[in-house]
């Protein structure tokens, strides 16, 4: 399997907006493609998808975006630019971890922590950092091994926890790194109040070659969650992911085929592959 994970970002109804803020901010961007429904676009070569999902799901800080520079002039331009109209959740300042650091939700409601480092610690610009709060604090290791043993290839890099007299529960982790095939992750704990966990407002597309791929994705991430549609899915953490088929954006970036093959994946939980290649095969001429 070779199933590439990017994120998604839930807007309501303004995801051009934000992409075009996003590649304004980021350089090395651009936008890949859109439509209607969703703008993808690459951040330093790592592709994001905004999604005109609604006012049904907002984004909050449960996942959030490390991003690494090397400059601090390129960190303070990013931070200012992220900034403003945004909120600030830690002060960008130096910290133990740090010489400069700080983690802002911008005024679109994504979070980023920006951080002065070396990129070669990840491997790439955005690492996602899940945040396990609530009723899942205290079960980030056990996820890790999961999502782990979900995704071949996959690694754990290091985990980091807490020890008696720091600033969370003894044993709670701290601070942790794994890879899902290519992409790098972080993950920790937090037991203070939160109002907030995982939603829809972020969530992970995988793409699969094959119906076999699909189904492997589905049922391993659907054990103790749940389904939803259009390939969506909830894992027994919270956490969203879309398990779509590879050749789904260039059936829906064909003009006489996208109705079609909306309209046969909108009555889908799990995606059919063969159902969306008979669907592409009826779909109209457009008429000239």
């Amino acid at each position: 399997m070779k199933n590439e994970i990017y994120p998604c970002l839930w807007f309501n109804n303004n995801a051009k907006e934000a992409a075009e803020f996003y590649t304004s901010v980021f350089s090395d961007s651009g936008i890949i493609s859109e439509s209607e429904f969703a703008v993808a676009l690459h951040l330093s070569g790592q592709r994001f998808l905004c999604l005109n999902g609604g006012p049904q799901h907002i984004i909050n800080p449960s996942i959030s975006f490390y991003a690494i520079y090397e400059k601090e002039k390129d960190l303070d331009r990013i931070w200012k630019k992220l900034s403003g109209e945004g909120f600030i959740m830690m002060p960008y300042e130096r910290y133990e971890w740090s010489e400069k650091y700080g983690w802002v939700q911008d005024k679109f409601g994504v979070s980023w922590q920006l951080s002065l480092g070396k990129i070669g610690n990840t491997g790439q610009r955005f690492t996602p950092s899940l945040l396990f709060t609530g009723t899942n604090s205290g079960k980030t290791e056990e996820a890790i091994h999961f999502y782990t043993s979900v995704f071949k290839n996959s690694e754990i890099i290091g985990i980091l926890k807490y020890k008696s007299g720091e600033n969370d529960i003894d044993g709670n982790v701290k601070h942790a790194q794994f890879t899902l095939g290519k992409s790098m992750f972080m993950a920790m704990d937090s037991s203070y109040p939160h109002k907030f966990t995982f939603s829809e407002g972020v969530s992970f597309v995988v793409e699969c070659d094959t119906q076999e791929e699909i189904d492997y994705f589905w049922d391993k991430l659907t054990e103790g969650g749940h389904e939803s549609m259009c390939g969506w899915l909830q894992d027994s953490y919270g956490v969203s992911w879309q398990i779509i088929p590879s050749i789904l954006e260039k059936l829906m970036s064909t003009p006489d085929k996208a109705h079609k093959v909306t309209e046969a994946f909108l009555k889908m939980k799990k995606f059919d592959i063969e159902k969306l290649l008979i669907a592409a095969e009826q779909g109209e001429p457009v008429q000239g």
